[in-house]
């Protein structure tokens, strides 16, 4: 969440504009201040309006190599708990078990990472009655679907 505040460009480090910065948009000159200040992101992170640019963020955050556009299955299984986990304990437990043991997809792309919210935010559970394979879902959430109606049907 603080990486997201500051803008950082870089995984596990904050470049010295990136921290002037952060810090006085956060109004934080004391480790006191930066504490509060933490406590109050949590709680501007789970606004709807900076909700979805945090989830973006996110994924974009975890791209490490130059030109790398996609993130493998473990990493995706680690960050759906980091970050989707608290709010859609459920649906992330299960979308997690699912992506640990399909063998179709090795990496998961932004479109689909996107894709996975939308999922947890629209979609009934456990039952996904309201799930419709014609729209417009990606084919991985596809196939948990059926997966899933398999499983539990």
């Amino acid at each position: 969440m603080l990486a997201w505040k500051l803008k950082a460009g870089k995984q596990g480090y904050f470049t010295q504009d990136e921290w002037r910065t952060g810090m006085k948009a956060l109004g934080v000159d004391s480790l006191s201040k930066l504490k509060k200040a933490l406590c109050e992101l949590e709680i501007e992170v789970g606004k709807p309006t900076n909700y979805e640019d945090f989830y973006t963020y996110a994924f974009r955050y975890c791209l490490t190599e130059e030109k790398q556009k996609s993130l493998d299955i473990d990493s995706i299984c680690e960050l759906l708990n980091l970050v989707l986990g608290a709010q859609f304990r459920p649906k992330v437990d299960v979308l997690v078990e699912y992506l640990k043991v399909q063998s179709d997809y090795k990496v998961i792309n932004l479109d689909q990472w996107i894709n996975f919210l939308r999922f947890c935010q629209e979609i009934s559970f456990p039952d996904l009655g309201n799930y419709d394979s014609a729209l417009a879902w990606p084919l991985i959430l596809d196939n948990f679907v059926e997966w899933m109606r398999q499983k539990h049907g």
